[in-house]
């Protein structure tokens, strides 16, 4: 059975972040607020967990998990290396609303779903999601909702979607409008836009100093 955890009331924001803590180390999913839509979020790392929230989205392999982290620092352990325009969004953008694809660490033994060996990563500018992101490392976070369905804006309406398939809901109120994060991919010779969001694509363009190319 879930809980919902009021995280605008202090004691209860601290219950919701030690259960939600306790969910992701034994397997189970959460749902977490975010700066964009509220997200459901597992261990990145656990592999039945990220298939159970793909189960729970009604969704396949084919639609992989992205990853948010809680700090800059955390990138350097996921990725093959960060290049010199990934450092420059990052410095610019994090923790916002950019979410950037690199290619993972090899020696990483993670299953997001089919990412040919890539990861998409953000770091999300809401408090409640960057002190549980610190405290249990990566989480492989998607919208939360059921695919097809609107992104939830608040925490009733991913319950009301994901129903007992999360375990832990933590309420940190009304999201912002429900706008998704902006993703650009860096795995190639030239940053490409796969999808305009939050930031737009001409911000991103002057950080780098080059023009976006377009998603094939």
């Amino acid at each position: 059975m879930s809980v919902v955890y009021d995280c605008s009331d202090p004691d209860s924001r601290a219950d919701g972040l030690k259960a939600a803590v306790a969910a992701v180390r034994s397997g189970r999913l959460v749902v977490l607020p975010t700066d964009t839509v509220y997200g459901i979020g597992a261990d990145a790392f656990d592999g039945a967990a990220v298939r159970a929230l793909l189960q729970a989205k009604h969704r396949g392999p084919d639609m992989p998990v992205g990853v948010l982290v809680g700090s800059w620092s955390t990138v350097d352990g996921l990725v093959l290396g960060v290049p010199q325009h990934a450092r420059a969004l990052i410095e610019a953008f994090w923790p916002g609303d950019l979410s950037i694809v690199l290619p993972h660490a090899p020696s990483l033994h993670w299953d997001l779903g089919t990412t040919r060996g890539t990861v998409m990563l953000r770091m999300p500018l809401h408090p409640v999601a960057l002190e549980l992101l610190r405290e249990v490392g990566p989480m492989a976070v998607s919208s939360a909702n059921v695919s097809g369905r609107p992104p939830a804006a608040n925490a009733q309406d991913a319950e009301q979607q994901l129903q007992d398939s999360v375990s832990v809901y933590l309420d940190g109120g009304p999201s912002g409008a429900p706008v998704p994060s902006t993703i650009v991919d860096l795995t190639g010779s030239a940053p490409v836009l796969l999808r305009e969001g939050a930031v737009s694509a001409e911000a991103v363009s002057e950080v780098l100093g080059v023009e976006l190319g377009a998603k094939e």
